[in-house]
């Protein structure tokens, strides 16, 4: 890393300062300029081989410096050739809040589109020259120039709508071409998104998608609470990812507070994060087989997922694991009798997924659906910096229990982890990589049964009034890495959190797979991702 600051420092003419953080391994480059934000990211994502893993907008009119800030953070984008990899590297950009700009990078750095588009709308931070001017999750009938995310803006307000013209949605043109609008309201019961395809006959030229229908604005909920409650905050960002998220906060906030978690309780944390992968993956494989209408493997992966809520129900007290974790440790132990039942259903599962793979596998039909279907080629899934399934059956080796250790993986690395890839970058390959993945939690939940040995639960936080101090965390959900950013203010509450969870990185690569999908498909290729809304409208 030593180069990279040198490096830098020639290519912007020393109009930079280097710091080590927020973690001792990471390095921050405050620019001087921000006009030398694009040769720096274009130097992080080129020469450096890098990819963005978040952007982080505050602020930070109340400090000392009296300005907005960007931070662009990245990390290595093929983490098993370039070690180590645990590490990030921020661009940190000051922004004038008479002259509220930064030059675009999206068109450099395609993975940046949302995020930039994001602080705009909430920070009111324009990025110039951004290739697509539309507004992302402010939607129809918000007033211009009140940003929720500014300190200033009163969260507790009622805001009135204003007139508004209609959404400037992309159109295609041409003889033959028509436009179908689904959603955002659905026939199932499911989250609000709005799909417009543009469609000669079936094949699909192009699919508009708009999410943020139900944004909460917990960010901004959660400015001014103590960790406790911003943990529970945290926690429900997902309703079906509370362990990935929850651990993520918890791990921010122990990193700023400078403790280490017992043996015993990074173990039960492990535990629950593996479990919940497995009942998200097989559930999801079902969810697949329900937009090719196999309804055998459909009921399979319910029956699958069903007893798997009931065992995270007799451990944790409800069926989506919330409230087990806690900043400092676990609120639950493990019991030996309950570890048998575990086993058994470990067992069970194992060997109904293994039976559900051949039944899809011994049917022509079904895998004629998935295969070169809803294919995202190995390039836009690097570009996009696509995460967790979704990267890796483009190819791509990542994952963020190795790459980033956290939990388990992070106080044993004896641990070991089977990554696995596909190529083919379809219906299909996503099928597979969640089917291996689930056999792997099943395997790996074994493991950490077995080094369970008696220790404490929790450790004791101090007193956090640490100002300006970041804690950065990131974890392996069923979707992909979430990374979340976190500053406390000098009451040892919180003052920023950012989250980027694995959903938001993945969206984008959405339309860009129904490219290669009929129309009557598409469900079938929004399920083979099975992202959530919830964690994306934050």
């Amino acid at each position: 890393m030593a180069d990279l600051a040198e490096r830098l420092g020639r290519l912007l003419g020393g109009r930079i300062a280097v710091t080590t953080g927020p973690r001792g391994a990471d390095l921050t480059f405050a620019l001087h300029r921000r006009d030398d934000l694009p040769a720096a990211a274009a130097e992080l994502t080129g020469r450096a081989e890098m990819s963005l893993a978040t952007v982080v907008a505050t602020d930070e009119l109340s400090s000392p410096d009296r300005d907005l800030k960007m931070r662009y953070v990245f990390e290595p984008a093929d983490p098993v050739r370039k070690r180590p990899a645990d590490r990030f590297v921020t661009l940190q950009v000051s922004v004038d809040p008479d002259r509220p700009e930064v030059p675009s990078i999206s068109s450099l750095v395609p993975a940046a589109n949302w995020h930039e588009r994001e602080a705009r709308d909430l920070l009111g931070i324009a990025p110039v020259g951004h290739p697509d001017p539309r507004s992302l999750v402010l939607h129809d009938g918000w007033p211009a120039g009140l940003h929720p995310l500014r300190k200033a803006f009163d969260g507790a307000q009622t805001v009135a709508r204003v007139p508004a013209e209609e959404f400037p949605h992309l159109v295609v043109e041409g003889e033959g071409v028509f436009e179908i609008p689904v959603g955002p309201i659905h026939a199932g019961i499911i989250e609000p998104g709005h799909f417009r395809f543009s469609a000669v006959g079936d094949t699909v030229l192009n699919l508009d998608a708009r999410l943020f229908y139900t944004h909460r604005g917990l960010e901004k909920r959660i400015e001014g609470m103590s960790v406790i409650d911003g943990f529970h905050v945290a926690e429900r960002l997902c309703g079906v990812c509370s362990v990935a998220h929850g651990l993520g906060f918890c791990e921010a906030v122990e990193q700023i507070a400078g403790v280490t978690v017992a043996p015993r309780a990074q173990l039960v944390r492990t535990i629950a994060l593996e479990l919940e992968r497995l009942y998200n993956h097989v559930g999801d494989i079902g969810n697949i087989c329900a937009g090719a209408s196999y309804h055998y493997g459909t009921s399979a992966g319910a029956r699958l997922k069903e007893a798997l809520q009931r065992l995270n129900e007799r451990l944790s007290g409800n069926r989506f694991l919330r409230g087990w974790l806690i900043p400092g440790g676990v609120q639950r132990d493990i019991a030996d009798d309950v570890i048998r039942v575990i086993e058994t259903v470990l067992a069970s599962t194992e060997a109904q997924l293994a039976d559900l793979g051949h039944q899809i596998d011994s049917n022509p039909s079904v895998v004629d659906r998935f295969e070169g279907t809803g294919v995202l080629p190995r390039q836009a899934a690097l570009h996009l910096a696509t995460t967790g399934v979704t990267a890796r059956a483009s190819g791509i080796d990542r994952d963020a229990r190795r790459d980033h250790p956290h939990g388990a993986f992070a106080a044993f690395p004896g641990i070991k982890l089977a990554v696995a890839t596909a190529e083919t970058a379809d219906v299909n390959a996503r099928r597979k990589v969640r089917a291996a993945e689930a056999s792997e939690s099943i395997r790996l939940v074994r493991v950490l049964l077995a080094r369970l040995e008696p220790g404490a639960l929790t450790v004791a936080l101090p007193e956090l009034p640490t100002p300006g101090k970041i804690g950065l965390a990131v974890t392996e959900s069923p979707r992909g890495a979430s990374i979340h950013w976190l500053r406390l203010d000098p009451r040892g509450r919180v003052e920023r959190y950012h989250v980027r969870s694995a959903s938001y990185a993945n969206w984008p690569a959405v339309p860009i797979a129904a490219l290669t999908a009929i129309v009557p498909d598409f469900p079938l290729v929004n399920k083979s991702f099975e992202l959530c809304y919830a964690c994306t409208d934050r």
